[in-house]
């Protein structure tokens, strides 16, 4: 049995490890270029992107070549009459399904980790990449589009040369109440200090629109900015989906915490009416902001409970593939890899990655309880665990 084990295992390992190099080298390229064209990245950005984008397309392709890996070596031995011939020898198609099963589960917890590291270190830093090279991406695209802009600032220019911007026009939106800020310069410089945080615009002969009121300014004004704000990543995201797994249980008691906040507050004020005699406070309406930000709260906290949940199922789909993709293999008796896989992918795209959303969403929006999200699994599983009844009664 030990010999059979072997040999499974090392032809799992053999596809599942070049499978898995191909697809993720393919994904690392496409999300790099993807990173490279949003955000205007050079060639030395690109690379230092590498190492956290990795995380994110092996997440993606360990489920796939997984898959790959088992229809491709058992539909091979089915083909060859191997499965046959152990059973002739009075061993049963266990003895070669349960060392798949138990890779499975190891890949499944690697899945788990990916899927944890992805999201939460990887993202931040390739956020933290194109933040602290703001000033060469800005750069890069006026001299090629002559424009940049995010939510908070807008830069056009008449042309760029080496660190000078040519009659550039700046618009802040500073957000709030405060009115939007237009500046028109003969020329203008920017410089980063990546330790502080901050992106310094210089603009020299110019005016100033501030709302209605104007201004000229024949010397030199200064402006400073948070990094963060003019870069298109932004800030580090709240997202619960950007949260690592060691941080949930933190990040629950504080959004209970800031629930109840809302509430009390919303309370305070009903209180405050009634005892003042000020009975307009009393309303519905002059709680409404507060209720709504609780609203707010309660559905970020139910986010914050689905997302673990999330990730584990995420991961273990990798055991849920082999527990189709093996007895299907086996059945199908077809030794064309690619045939065998996209026969055993087409049922799962149809039905696990269909439900799997359905309870994401259910989820999300309260109707149903944060395990449901294990819905596409379970059912999955039961499939499988069906066509391996029938695999070994055969």
């Amino acid at each position: 049995m030990k010999i059979i084990t072997r040999y499974v295992l090392s032809e799992l390992l053999q596809v599942f490890l070049v499978a898995l190099s191909a697809l993720t080298l393919f994904m690392l390229v496409v999300g790099l270029v993807k990173e490279a064209q949003q955000q205007g990245l050079g060639m030395m950005q690109i690379l230092a992107l590498i190492p956290y984008v990795l995380p994110e397309a092996m997440r993606f392709a360990v489920p796939g070549t997984m898959l790959f890996a088992v229809a491709s070596v058992f539909g091979r031995m089915s083909a060859s009459n191997e499965i046959t011939a152990l059973k002739a020898a009075g061993i049963t198609p266990m003895a070669v399904i349960w060392p798949a099963a138990m890779l499975a589960v190891v890949v499944s917890l690697v899945s788990v980790w990916l899927n944890d590291i992805a999201v939460s270190w990887g993202r931040d830093g390739v956020r933290r990449v194109v933040i602290s090279s703001v000033e060469d991406i800005i750069y890069g695209r006026l001299r090629q589009q002559r424009s940049y802009s995010t939510t908070q600032l807008s830069i056009n220019v008449k042309g760029v040369e080496g660190r000078r911007l040519i009659r550039p026009t700046l618009s802040f939106q500073p957000g709030g109440s405060s009115p939007p800020v237009t500046v028109s310069a003969a020329e203008a410089s920017l410089r980063a200090d990546a330790a502080a945080g901050t992106l310094t615009i210089t603009c020299r002969d110019g005016t100033v629109h501030v709302g209605d009121v104007k201004a000229v300014f024949p010397d030199t004004i200064e402006r400073v900015v948070p990094l963060d704000t003019v870069s298109r990543k932004g800030s580090s995201s709240t997202s619960p989906s950007e949260i690592a797994m060691a941080d949930f249980q933190k990040a629950r008691a504080e959004q209970v915490a800031t629930i109840d906040q809302f509430e009390q507050v919303a309370s305070g004020k009903i209180a405050m009416g009634i005892i003042t005699g000020r009975m307009e406070q009393t309303v519905p309406a002059a709680v409404e902001p507060d209720r709504q930000q609780a609203t707010w709260a309660k559905s970020r906290l139910t986010r914050i409970i689905m997302e673990p949940w999330r990730r584990w199922a995420n991961g273990f789909s990798c055991l849920c593939f082999v527990l189709v993709g093996a007895p299907m293999a086996i059945r199908m008796r077809n030794a064309d890899f690619l045939t065998s896989f996209f026969l055993c992918f087409l049922p799962i795209l149809l039905v696990y990655y269909p439900v799997f959303m359905l309870g994401v969403s259910r989820v999300k929006s309260g109707s149903l309880p944060a395990p449901a999200v294990w819905m596409g699994n379970v059912l999955v599983a039961l499939w499988g665990l069906w066509l391996l009844r029938s695999v070994i009664r055969r």
